[in-house]
């Protein structure tokens, strides 16, 4: 009996390949399981001296060849390869540093599809006002994306100061800046597209805005006001406001003087009309009145229309001395006397001749309307009985 020879137990049934022996009584039966079954010698019988050598049963059992090695030992066979270089670099990728690509639609807010923006400034010390830097802020308070252009003026020419793309409902920082460099602001204006993105919407103007910026504001603690954009007061230009872009006064001094001297007569065809229809309208001190009364009423039945001209030599006996921002100034005084003297008569009706000339009147006074008479409602005067430079409120 030898190691491999396959026997059977002659006590109980089964048998197995021997594997090995304990001492000279004892026999080591593996079974079809891998199991050893120490058996006495006298106990089991050799049924088949073939050779089931271990190596052989396990090549039979897993039905496969034992590969070749061309005669080389199991140790000759470790030993190749263990000498050829191995890379050991571990690549430090991680998932975390991947760029996101994913971006949350920006949240839609109620109103917000009317366009509104500002220009803020915003002061880095509240408490130390004359030597405190600012900041300047785009602030974008509507449901588009906005990109703007914000320009400088030097001389007759621009310069680009900053440009963004600005998220929905969102601030973008522009610069900081010092009281030395107050002088650059004088003249500035702001350049406006606004689309959305990835969804239908509702095509805007583009808008072109201008403002004159008071360095002196920067000076004063009570110009710069609570606000829901910023934690800190903050002095706040409008650029546009409900789909309405702003109007800031940028006055040209030649083209102020030649329309504050000039005075747009009604057509021939309005003054046929006007006096076919029995008006009584006269113009500005045709009956002889002192200049500076700041109206005339026109009647017409029992709905009296106020008549006031606003040109400078209607409202002045001279200008001497006086420049084309003060007489602006006196101008629009002059209206907002009249639009306070009739504030609590509902429904009364003003006409303002402010003349064609440049518009720069006429938009100072939809400036006015636009921020300061909210309520009012305006639109253009007939221009049969006016001419083409006057414009008619409302008193809501």
């Amino acid at each position: 009996m030898k190691i491999g020879d396959k026997v059977r137990f002659l006590s109980e049934t089964g048998g197995g390949v021997v594997a090995g022996f304990q001492g000279k009584n004892i026999v080591l039966v593996e079974d079809s399981d891998g199991f050893q079954i120490p058996t006495p010698v006298n106990d089991v019988v050799v049924i088949d001296s073939d050779d089931y050598s271990i190596a052989k049963v396990a090549q039979a059992s897993l039905g496969r060849q034992q590969p070749q090695h061309d005669g080389k030992s199991i140790s000759q066979l470790m030993k190749e390869g263990m000498d050829e270089p191995v890379d050991n670099t571990v690549d430090d990728y991680d998932p975390a540093d991947r760029e996101l690509t994913f971006e949350r639609e920006p949240e839609e807010r109620k109103g917000g599809n009317r366009l509104t923006a500002f220009l803020a400034f915003v002061p880095m010390d509240i408490k130390a006002m004359t030597s405190t830097r600012f900041e300047a802020y785009f602030v974008n308070d509507s449901n588009y994306t906005m990109y703007f252009t914000y320009l400088k003026a030097e001389g007759a020419s621009w310069t680009l100061a900053a440009s963004a793309e600005v998220e929905p409902n969102t601030k973008q920082f522009i610069e900081e800046f010092g009281h030395d460099d107050l002088t650059t602001l004088g003249h500035v204006a702001v350049q406006v597209v606004a689309f959305k993105k990835q969804k239908p919407f509702a095509i805007k103007p583009a808008i072109d805005v201008q403002f004159r910026v008071d360095a002196v504001k920067f000076y004063k603690l009570h110009t710069f006001q609570e606000n829901e954009f910023f934690e800190q007061p903050a002095l706040l230009y409008p650029i546009v406001e409900d789909d309405k872009p702003a109007r800031p006064l940028v006055v040209d001094p030649k083209r102020l003087k030649e329309e504050l001297y000039h005075k747009d007569e009604p057509s021939e065809t309005g003054r046929k009309k006007a006096s076919e229809a029995g008006t009584d309208y006269v113009r500005r001190y045709d009956d002889g009145r002192r200049k500076g009364n700041p109206f005339v009423i026109k009647h017409r039945g029992d709905d009296d229309v106020v008549v006031v001209d606003l040109h400078a030599d209607a409202l002045l006996d001279t200008t001497d001395g006086m420049g084309p921002a003060d007489i602006l100034s006196y101008q629009l005084k002059k209206f907002r006397e009249v639009l306070d003297q009739f504030a609590g008569k509902k429904g009364q009706r003003v006409v303002f001749i402010h003349g064609k000339g440049a518009g720069v009147l006429r938009r100072a006074l939809i400036n006015e309307l636009t921020y300061r008479y909210k309520k009012y409602t305006y639109q253009d005067a007939s221009f049969q009985e006016y001419g083409y430079g006057a414009t008619q409120v409302t008193i809501k």
